[in-house]
């Protein structure tokens, strides 16, 4: 095993770079010097130079001296802590905490014998003052005063515990892709307004309390649209193609002249993806978008107008800004990097001049966004109307596209040079390149995680108070994060290297999570966390510990006898049989994944190998079910063992229990194949019966396969 300068494992060490990991077969890779100095420039290292790695270690220890307050404090309610501050030598310093009602208090300075340190020609001596434990939830601010002059940095308040999930257990509902599912008075993608009439029936219908859905972020404003909603432009606004332009105030109280020209737009998208095989986003959109702006120039009632302007004030720059971005890239392309060069600078003169005569645009991309908030949470209302004791589930995105609004805006934010992915596993052996650009873990400290803040305030709730954000404004009942391992930690991929030379990144998670608890503390919101794949043991101990669900999917929850049994599952999960990135139930057992991953070649093992491995713990599974009573000696139809599975699933002490929407229905085809973009039509496929034949939500709401599974869900099948 080759070794590492130890010099530069210092170093690396200090910036929260490994040099070394454990794969998904338990080997130890040690990682290359030039990933870590590529990873290290990305965090702002000046790695130039041959005495580079000395000069970096000396900034590195004199980095905290150089504070006379930390970026940021992250405490968790009741904790006492000791914090440090920085002052000339000999220089008195008073420290005092503002909260958020605008309550003072001084803190209590304890004993500190550490001695002054020379920084540069600059003598610093550390003062150390204490958090009391009674300080409550809450962004507080903590101020240093010395000489005169003072210093401030955010005290965030964290819960200890989340205790959204204590008044819960053996929930379930459904999971599905919002855009697949499509109603007879939609448009050929699914919509807020589909989502709602889902919930209402999957409650009152079939006892389900709760709806998982795909990220509902923005992706592209202008055609053509990237399918994944994994690779979003923003994270903290709504993908208006979701909007449901009928149920627009402006449209049901316009002529009839107008409203028969949006119906005629409805009618063209419907035609559009109909004559498809596969979702047709780009020709829905483009219609929508028409019948969008025709109901935008009709005239508001004074309320709706006092209501749009409110959300304007409340959204403040952040909602200015995106809207600039959209005009712009409808004006100049959806790569930033491409426009003119005074443009890609959101605050440069040449962007403030064409924001200046862009008034009724920039208010049309707004109008978007206040539409579409009111719509999704017109959904998760409905929800709650019907009874589901959770409602609408979002699902966070791990990051967004290079090309994003997010990157454009708050570039400094991003680390340059080095994209988000994932290191080979069982499932993907060559590893994967996500292509995103990580949020550096520096930058975000510099700004007191507010990005983490603001993202989540606006993905659980209306309210942009974030003081007081409250169950009656939330837009979900919860929210599922992708990939929640990078909270702790994302695996880097410096550019042109291939994934499986990359390395992790280590982040603040007390800082990361306790930020999230806090946001779903206020709304009354469920946490969950995908925690598949390579997960250090003590990452789902930590987040089990602080209130946050984890994530346990029957294929990955395996002994070497087979399944685990129920009764050692997570009580804190969403359990389920499946999940998005692999096939449904049906296709799973024909192992329609191990072909596809062969015909595209993702596999590293010869095709017999895997399809006999896979034979083999699917065998594991089947037998570890008859002896458990869940499938009769000898079933092997595949819908007895998926019907099989999930009396198993219903089983396990798993607070939450996940339907997919694509089992009930007994489709086969997966809906998307990680590792691949337009090798396979991934987040294209709509929503079919067994046969692959396009469904419409009134055919779903007749079929017996759903009610079949929603009566084994809740115990009342008869195998």
């Amino acid at each position: 095993m080759p070794e590492i300068d130890p010099r530069l494992a210092h170093l690396a060490q200090g910036h929260g770079v490994s040099t070394s990991y454990v794969d998904y077969r338990g080997e130890t890779q040690v990682v290359s010097p030039e990933t870590i100095h590529a990873c290290l420039a990305g965090l702002g290292v000046d790695v130039s130079g041959e005495d580079w790695v000395d000069r970096a270690l000396k900034d590195l220890e004199d980095k905290p001296w150089k504070q006379p307050v930390p970026p940021y404090i992250v405490v968790q309610q009741g904790e006492e802590k000791t914090i440090n501050v920085h002052v000339d030598s000999g220089r008195p310093a008073q420290v005092w905490l503002t909260e958020e009602d605008g309550a003072t208090r001084v803190l209590d300075q304890v004993d500190n014998w550490e001695p002054d340190r020379m920084v540069g020609d600059r003598a610093v001596g550390r003062a150390s003052f204490s958090i009391p434990g009674d300080v409550p939830l809450g962004y507080h601010q903590l101020t240093l005063e010395s000489d005169g002059v003072t210093f401030s940095t955010p005290l965030i308040i964290t819960p200890s515990q989340l205790t959204t999930s204590q008044g819960i257990d053996s929930l379930w509902g459904f999971m599905v892709q919002l855009y697949s599912i499509c109603s007879e008075g939609s448009w050929g993608v699914g919509d807020f307004y589909d989502l709602g009439g889902l919930a209402y029936w999957a409650k009152q219908e079939l006892g389900a309390d709760f709806i998982l859905i795909n990220p509902t972020h923005v992706c592209e404003v202008t055609e053509p649209m990237d399918p994944s909603p994994y690779y979003p432009s923003t994270r903290r606004y709504i993908n208006p193609i979701y909007i449901r332009p009928g149920q627009i105030r402006q449209c049901y109280r316009a002529s009839d002249e107008v409203q028969a020209t949006v119906e005629a737009f409805r009618q063209m998208a419907m035609k559009a993806t109909s004559d498809s095989e596969l979702i047709t986003r780009d020709e829905v959109w483009t219609r929508k978008r028409a019948a969008l702006e025709l109901i935008f120039a009709q005239p508001q009632d004074d309320m709706s107008e006092q209501t749009f302007e409110d959300f304007i004030r409340s959204e403040g720059s952040a909602l200015s800004t995106y809207a600039t971005w959209c005009v712009l890239t409808e004006k100049y392309g959806q790569d930033w990097k491409k426009w003119p060069p005074s443009f890609q600078d959101p605050s440069s003169q040449e962007v403030r001049d064409f924001v200046a005569t862009q008034g009724d645009r920039l208010r049309f991309h707004m109008w978007l966004q206040w539409v579409a908030h009111q719509q999704a949470r017109g959904a998760h209302k409905m929800a709650q109307r019907a009874g589901m004791k959770v409602g609408v589930l979002c699902d966070l995105a791990v990051g967004v596209s290079q090309a994003s609004e997010e990157v454009w805006a708050r570039r400094n934010l991003f680390a340059p040079g080095v994209t988000v992915g994932a290191p080979p596993d069982a499932y993907n052996q060559v590893g994967q390149d996500w292509s995103q650009p990580p949020w550096s873990p520096h930058r975000l400290a510099q700004q007191g995680y507010e990005p983490v803040r603001a993202m989540m305030a606006a993905l659980l709730s209306d309210s942009t108070d974030h003081g007081g954000s409250d169950s009656s404004s939330s837009r979900s009942g919860g929210v599922r994060i992708d990939h929640v391992m990078g909270l702790f930690r994302l695996w880097w991929i410096p550019q042109g290297m291939s994934p499986d030379q990359g390395t992790y990144l280590r982040y603040d998670h007390e800082a990361m999570v306790g930020i999230i608890a806090l946001e779903a503390q206020r709304a009354g919101a469920l946490v969950i966390g995908e925690d598949l794949g390579t997960v250090e043991p003590w990452v789902r101990d930590y987040l089990t510990d602080r209130g946050v669900l984890g994530t346990s999917v029957v294929w990955f929850e395996q002994t070497g006898e087979g399944l685990l049994p129920p009764e050692k599952w997570r009580n804190l999960c969403l359990a389920s049989v499946t999940t998005h990135d692999l096939p449904p139930t049906l296709g799973y057992l024909e192992q329609s994944h191990v072909q596809l991953r062969s015909d595209l070649g993702l596999l590293t093992r010869p095709l017999a190998e895997e399809l006999e491995r896979d034979s083999h713990d699917q065998m594991k599974t089947i037998c570890f079910l008859e002896d458990r009573g869940f499938l009769a000696t000898g079933q092997r139809d595949p819908h007895q063992v998926m019907e099989a599975l999930y009396r198993f699933l219903r089983s396990t002490p798993a607070k939450l229990k996940c339907v997919a929407l694509t089992d009930a229905l007994g489709e086969r085809r997966t809906q998307n194949q990680p590792g691949t973009v337009d090798e396979y039509p991934n987040w294209r496929v709509p929503l079919g019966d067994h046969t692959g034949k396009r469904l419409m939500l009134e055919d779903i709401y007749q079929m017996e396969s759903v009610r079949r599974i929603a009566d084994l869900m809740n115990g009342k099948d008869q195998q």
